[in-house]
């Protein structure tokens, strides 16, 4: 089975370079100088990559034996396809942004934000979460950290490692207000509980 990763547009200056329609999450990855493509229609193909560069936001690849805008030309329309082994199984266990945005963020039972955003990086995507005060923190999306995403019931669930979430300053045993015996370490020139100003 073959997977479209994008679709020839318009040749691009005099010598045989064309646009590119991106249809893959991972261009980089995808149109290294090297890479050969099948081609829909077989009669245009295959194309092996040569050059790949980004005009603003518009891919420019250029192709061995292809050297003319005429030659260009004459593949605007053509659809690049390449072997899908290797990429079913990263979709079977990735996941889209636009899937995770909005999802709950839980440890345990706590509820400590919600996902703003996924980051896609060469070594490991991260999750951006948006705390209850407004404070972004990075999640790594690797199974030990993030061990469940369930989509259907809008959580994902984390077992963070220590320091990854601040969400226990509070239960320390330095909880602000808490008493207990205080008393007598109050600071200089401070009343102490009960006294009278």
């Amino acid at each position: 089975m073959q997977l479209q990763v994008a679709r020839i547009g318009k040749p691009h200056g005099i010598r045989g370079e064309v646009t590119v329609q991106v249809l893959t999450d991972a261009p980089e990855d995808r149109f290294i100088p090297g890479t050969r493509f099948m081609v829909e229609p077989a009669s245009a193909g295959p194309l092996t990559v040569d050059s790949a560069r980004w005009n603003k936001d518009i891919l420019l690849l250029g192709f061995e034996g292809i050297e003319t805008r005429n030659q260009a030309e004459a593949l605007r329309g053509a659809k690049l396809f390449i072997e899908t082994e290797e990429l079913e199984e990263e979709d079977d266990e990735g996941w889209y942004e636009h899937e995770l945005v909005g999802l709950e963020v839980r440890v345990g039972d706590a509820v400590v934000g919600r996902i703003s955003g996924l980051r896609t990086l060469p070594v490991q995507d991260l999750i951006v979460v948006e705390a209850p005060d407004g404070q972004e923190i990075l999640i790594p999306f690797v199974e030990e950290i993030v061990p469940e995403v369930n989509v259907g019931e809008k959580y994902i669930l984390v077992t963070p490692p220590p320091g990854l979430f601040e969400i226990n300053v509070d239960d320390s045993g330095e909880t602000p207000g808490a008493g207990g015996s205080g008393a007598d370490e109050a600071e200089p020139g401070k009343p102490q509980a009960g006294d009278n100003a």
